[in-house]
C-alpha cells in the first residue's frame, strides 16, 4: 500500500507535527493495517506494501481482456460510523459499492485502492478501517494493492473521516455487459439486501435527528413501538441496537453474481444484464441495464421490505414506492435471465446463502412511457 507518506526528522518533523500531522503516527498506522492488506493478495500482485505505486499482472489465459472501473464513496454514513465509535465494518460498503458496479459489466474484480481522508490519524482506528476495506475486498476477491491515508488537521475535526476508493476489474470483451442483451419476456430476478446499503443516509439522519430516536435504542423495541406491538423484526436483529443495525454493511455480491453467469452458462442459457440498486433505487438503476425501447415490470408484493426501511417510511411519512426510490427497498441487486432460466439462477444465488425472488419481468416500454412499472 503506498501510503503517502515520508520521514522527517529533527527541526522538519518537529515542525510538521506542530501544524497537526503526526508522522509517527501514520507510520503506526501502517504497520496495525498491513496483516489484512497482505491477505488480499491475489497471485497477480507484483511488489508488496510501502512503494510509491502499485504495480498488477493482467490474469493469464484471456483472449481479448477488457478493463472495466468503478469508483465511489460511502457518503454520510461514515456519520453513524463516527457517532458510534464503530470503525471495522464501514470498508465493507466501499468495497460493495464498487465492486459491485464492476460485475454490472461483467468483470471480475482485480485490485482495489482506497483514500481515507482524516482529522487525526488515530493508528488504531486508521487500522481498522483499513482492515474493513481489506476484509471486503477478501469478500469481492480482489486485492487491496495501494491507498491513501490523508491527515487533515485545521480542515476535519480530530475525530472526522472520510473514504473514498476505486477498483479495476477485467472482462472478456465478448462477454462484456453493456446493457444491450436483454429481450422483452426476459424475467427480472431480485437478489435480498443486507438492509439500507449505502444510499439515502442524509435522510436516514435527518429522520433519526427529528423524531429524536436514540442510536443505542434496542432495535426490537423501537419496531415494536413505531410499527406497533404486533410486529415482529428480522430474527437476526434481536440482540441489535437501531445504530447496529443502521451499521450493517452493504452485502458485496461480485462472486456470487460470477459464479451464477458460469452457472447459467454451462446450462446453455445466459445471463442477460445486472443492476446495482444503489441512489435511485429500484427506478433509478433497473432500466440502465435495459435497451431502449423496453421497460422493467416489478411485482412489490413478490419479495419482503425490510422492517429497517419501513420503520423510516413510518417514522418519516414515506410511502412503500418512495422507500423503493430513495432506498433499495430490499434487493441489493436485479438480474435479466431468460424467462426458462428463473428456477436455475434463484438456485445458484441460493446455494451461495443468498435469497432471491422472481421480481418482475421486462416489457416493451410505450412510446415516450416510463421503462419502470410497479404491478
Amino acid at each position: 500500500m503506498s501510503e503517502g507518506r515520508g520521514a522527517k526528522s529533527g527541526g522538519a518533523w518537529n515542525a510538521y507535527r506542530g501544524a497537526g500531522v503526526d508522522i509517527d503516527a501514520g507510520e503506526r498506522a501502517v504497520e496495525l493495517m498491513r496483516a489484512s492488506v497482505e491477505a488480499t493478495r491475489r497471485p497477480e500482485v507484483i511488489g508488496g506494501l510501502g512503494g510509491f505505486a502499485s504495480a498488477m499482472a493482467l490474469p493469464g489465459g484471456m483472449r481479448e481482456p477488457v478493463l472495466v472501473s468503478s469508483t465511489d464513496g460511502v457518503g454520510t454514513k461514515t456519520a453513524i460510523a463516527m457517532a458510534l465509535g464503530v470503525y471495522d465494518t464501514i470498508g465493507h460498503d466501499l468495497v460493495a459499492m464498487c465492486a459491485d458496479d464492476l460485475v454490472c459489466a461483467g468483470a471480475e474484480p482485480l485490485f482495489f485502492l482506497d483514500y481515507l481522508a482524516v482529522g487525526r490519524v488515530f493508528p488504531e482506528r486508521v487500522a481498522a478501517i483499513v482492515g474493513s476495506v481489506a476484509d471486503g475486498c477478501c469478500l469481492a476477491g480482489c486485492s487491496l494493492i495501494g491507498g491513501e491515508t490523508a491527515e487533515h488537521p485545521g480542515l476535519m475535526e480530530p475525530g472526522e473521516f472520510d473514504l473514498a476508493g476505486f477498483c479495476v476489474g477485467v472482462v472478456e470483451r465478448d462477454r462484456l455487459l453493456d446493457g444491450t442483451a436483454a429481450r422483452a419476456g426476459d424475467a427480472l430476478i431480485g437478489i435480498a439486501s443486507s438492509g439500507l446499503h449505502s444510499n439515502g443516509f442524509s435522510l436516514v439522519r435527518r429522520i433519526v435527528a427529528e423524531n429524536n430516536l436514540d442510536l443505542g435504542e434496542g432495535y426490537t423495541a423501537l419496531v415494536r413501538r413505531i410499527l406497533g406491538p404486533e410486529t415482529t423484526p428480522e430474527p437476526e436483529t434481536a440482540r441489535r441496537s437501531l445504530g447496529e443495525l443502521l451499521l450493517t454493511p452493504t452485502r458485496i455480491y461480485s462472486q456470487a453474481i460470477l459464479r451464477l453467469r458460469r452457472r447459467l452458462t454451462d446450462a446453455g442459457t445466459d445471463l442477460r444484464g445486472v443492476a446495482h440498486i444503489t441512489g435511485g433505487g429500484l427506478p433509478g438503476n433497473v432500466p440502465r441495464v435495459l435497451p431502449e425501447g423496453l421497460a422493467a415490470r416489478v411485482h412489490p408484493g413478490n419479495w419482503p421490505m425490510p422492517s429497517i426501511m419501513r420503520l423510516l417510511g413510518a417514522a418519516g411519512g414515506l410511502a412503500e414506492a418512495e422507500l423503493r426510490s430513495i432506498f433499495n427497498g430490499g434487493l441489493g441487486m436485479v438480474c435479466v435471465v431468460p424467462a426458462g432460466a428463473v428456477e436455475e439462477a434463484i438456485s445458484s444465488l441460493e446455494d451461495d446463502g443468498l435469497e432471491a425472488w422472481h421480481v418482475g419481468e421486462v416489457a416493451t416500454a410505450d412510446a415516450g412511457g416510463p421503462r419502470y412499472l410497479e404491478s
